[in-house]
């Protein structure tokens, strides 16, 4: 008999519904709320309005895309954190409500373990033991995946996570919320000419306070001298801005590898879908004799497929939730 999962993501401002049959993804539905552009970053009770008024639609639209009918799901898996507690709050309550409907498992998910298994929702699929750079808006991780749901953190941002470090230069530069693609985009018609610090930052660890910082009074001075520099060099600005983001997150990855004499290396969240951070993982991995694994742009960013994903491979181990079970907003890994 076939196992088929329902994944619910809810965790920040994106509603999203996957249908996964036996391991394959048949549908990964996503609906995305526009209107935090207005306000230049993600309002939490905007949000979870949102999400309630998209959820039902979406999981339907998910059920229908897959061809199969709600009585054939086997169990539901939902993010239960990290992320905004009355986003995550929707995605629980319906999650809840319908498994009840239908006498069918909970399964509890971590969003951040659900990224780093993103890459079993396609081919080709790393091999255990792998290292995951895990970067989002929120977190920035280097992950030794063991197996499955065997997972150890080697190294995490201090402060402030790389897709914080794009968002909040892109608003220093007067960009629209998300500034990340902008930033990407832009980088791609300008040269890094100018140069930005690299934090000192111990071990495996990561830190991108300092170099907002450094961003800020850079902008600041040179707009003394000239009210026009970042009209004039906005490209430029932008390129200089990802490479060293992207020289950071890829320094420490390959000191992760050395210190693991791991070969499988893999990168995952919403940051993955940069294309700075995919040419230089390519690269790098090229000149380390990696394997190299990138997801593709559908399960970078926030997506239900990675949840069922994760779901999935906890229904085969029996692990489920009960029906008391709540969502957290911060959640240990």
């Amino acid at each position: 008999m076939s196992i088929i999962i329902l994944g619910i993501e809810s965790s920040c401002d994106d509603t999203a519904a996957a249908i996964l049959k036996d391991g394959d993804i048949l549908s990964n539905v996503v609906a995305s709320q526009e209107v935090h552009r207005l306000y230049g970053g993600v309002v939490p009770e905007v949000a979870s309005r949102a999400h309630q008024e998209n959820i039902v639609a979406v999981v339907d639209l998910a059920i229908r895309k897959a061809g199969i009918q709600k009585r054939d799901i086997s169990a539901i898996a939902f993010t239960k954190g990290p992320g905004l507690i009355g986003s995550l709050i929707v995605g629980t309550s319906f999650s809840k409500a319908m498994a009840l409907s239908l006498d069918i498992p909970l399964v509890e998910v971590h969003h951040m373990q659900a990224h780093v298994l993103a890459h079993f929702a396609e081919d080709p699929k790393p091999a255990f033991p792998f290292l995951c750079l895990t970067v989002s808006g929120g977190h920035t991780q280097i992950v030794l995946v063991k197996d499955f749901l065997e997972m150890e953190i080697l190294g995490q941002t201090i402060d402030d996570a790389a897709g914080e470090a794009f968002d909040k230069t892109g608003k220093l530069l007067g960009l629209d919320y998300p500034a990340g693609p902008m930033i990407d985009e832009l980088a791609r018609q300008g040269k890094p000419v100018f140069d930005f610090p690299e934090p000192k930052v111990s071990e495996l660890d990561f830190s991108f306070s300092g170099l907002k910082t450094s961003i800020l009074y850079f902008l600041r001075d040179n707009k003394k001298q000239n009210p026009d520099f970042i009209k004039e060099n906005l490209a430029d600005i932008c390129a200089s801005v990802q490479e060293r983001i992207v020289s950071i997150l890829l320094k420490k990855l390959r000191i992760a590898a050395q210190q693991t004499g791991i070969r499988e290396i893999a990168i995952a969240g919403g940051v993955s879908a940069n294309s700075g951070l995919r040419n230089g993982l390519a690269e790098m991995g090229k000149a380390e004799g990696w394997n190299t694994y990138i997801p593709k742009f559908e399960f970078c960013t926030d997506n239900a497929g990675m949840i069922a994903v994760t779901g999935y491979h906890k229904f085969l181990k029996g692990i489920f939730a009960s029906q008391e079970v709540t969502p957290v907003a911060r959640m240990d890994f």
